[in-house]
């Protein structure tokens, strides 16, 4: 009769008490002819009998760990690789933009979370201002817990003699007290023809958004944006919706945060 490993004799006439397995884990390897290295498993064995009958002295399920464990390394050493890839490559900028059409209110529909911007903001959005040929007056608004937080700076083209889409933009922190510069890149991806939606990076690829002329965005369009920057290079992943009211705030009414309290809220990650 079959002896079932960690389990008394059933052919046995005098009863033994059964032992329990040892809790000590196993370790399960399979040599591969390929480029990675062998995968070790280590598979806590359950002190039941019960549980121990697949354990890992069934060769098939020992494969099939194995197995499946390369290939998810191997997806995700694929993954990093093409990520890495096409982070190196230089992104590609809107040529010949028309400053004067691109100025107006734009809604932040989507970004990456930053230290310069509220988790739980809601209605952000910037409205640009041509000051004159080369300088944009900037002015970025955001709503937390009912109250509008703002802060203003400029915007000048990196190269004046570039047909590129690539601006450098200033703004003085903190709000309460703009005494320290900080600078910035501004680069437009994409824009479409009718100046309605736009996709803006910068060269780290630590910074997107996603604006629109309208408070929301057609689904389409979204996905089209995402993909556009999924082709540049960005761990499109970390993009977080905008929440926005209808209808959306105007002008500058309503209670202020004059203290930037959002803007200390933000260094803090909150």
């Amino acid at each position: 009769m079959a002896h079932f490993p960690h389990l008394p004799c059933l052919a046995s006439k005098k009863k033994k008490k059964a032992k329990f397995p040892s809790t000590r884990p196993l370790l399960i390897s399979r040599p591969q002819k390929t480029l990675f290295p062998t995968t070790i498993i280590s598979l806590h064995v359950s002190p039941f009998p019960k549980a121990t009958s697949f354990s890992s002295t069934n060769p098939k399920f020992s494969n099939q760990i194995t197995t499946d464990s390369l290939r998810k390394n191997t997806l995700r050493s694929i993954s990093e690789a093409h990520h890495s890839t096409m982070a190196k490559k230089e992104m590609d900028v809107m040529k010949g933009v028309d400053l004067k059409r691109y100025m107006g209110r734009w809604y932040e529909i989507a970004s990456f979370p930053s230290r310069f911007q509220p988790k739980n903001g809601a209605n952000t959005r910037a409205t640009y201002t041509l000051r004159d040929e080369r300088t944009v007056n900037v002015l970025n608004e955001t709503w937390v817990d009912g109250k509008r937080g703002f802060i203003e700076g400029t915007a000048v083209k990196d190269n004046p003699d570039s047909d590129e889409a690539k601006l450098k933009v200033k703004f003085y922190v903190p709000p309460f007290l703009p005494i320290i510069p900080v600078v910035g890149d501004y680069w437009v991806l994409y824009l479409d023809h009718d100046y309605h939606h736009a996709l803006i990076g910068q060269p780290s690829r630590n910074y997107l958004w996603i604006l629109c002329r309208q408070n929301h965005l057609d689904e389409e369009i979204y996905n089209q944006l995402v993909e556009k920057a999924k082709e540049q290079g960005y761990d499109v992943s970390k993009l977080r919706r905008t929440t926005h009211t209808d209808p959306p705030p105007e002008g500058d009414e309503g209670p202020k945060d004059t203290k930037g309290v959002w803007w200390i809220k933000s260094i803090f990650g909150k």
